[in-house]
């Protein structure tokens, strides 16, 4: 099986970065931390999106990439999702860059790095560690200021409400 391209159409990238940043204006909408993801196959179809609704839903593993590889799964009938890309807005944390890992994702391309708890490159580098049993290609920074503005607005506006 042939991996996708990590140095892709850089044009794909940021069209569907750009998906994904939509689907994260939901989750603010709703309350939530505006994350969005999108999986497509090689095929540039999209298999499966999610945005973070740990508040609406009351589940603490509502995380935009948790819902969009179970969504992939279940159309692909696989957990095996090497064949296929996720778009996210922000760099995942421990618990998504674990089920990055465990579904075998051909590539991951992220908008924004998390400094606190991102766990792909900044705080933690799980793909690349001895726990991982997977190579993981990684593509950031796709539309990293537009990524990194909706989720500076959201806390000042999160912030504001507080006062």
């Amino acid at each position: 099986m042939k991996k996708p391209d990590p140095w892709g159409n850089y044009h794909t990238h940021r069209h569907w970065m750009k998906e994904a940043l939509k689907l994260a204006e939901i989750a603010a909408n709703l309350g939530d931390v505006p994350v969005g993801a999108v999986i497509i196959n090689r095929q540039g179809n999209i298999l499966a999106e999610g945005y973070n609704s740990k508040e609406v839903n009351h589940d603490p593993t509502g995380h935009a990439e948790i819902i969009a590889i179970r969504q992939a799964s279940q159309t692909l009938k696989s957990w095996h999702l090497e064949e296929c890309t996720l778009y996210v807005t922000l760099e995942p944390c421990i618990m998504c860059a674990g089920a990055i890992i465990q579904s075998r994702l051909g590539l991951l391309v992220y908008g924004v790095d998390d400094l606190k708890s991102g766990s792909i490159r900044t705080a933690l580098n799980l793909p690349d560690s001895v726990a991982s049993n997977h190579h993981l290609s990684v593509l950031s920074g796709i539309l990293e200021a537009e990524c990194r503005q909706q989720l500076k607005k959201w806390f000042i506006n999160k912030r504001q409400q507080k006062n």
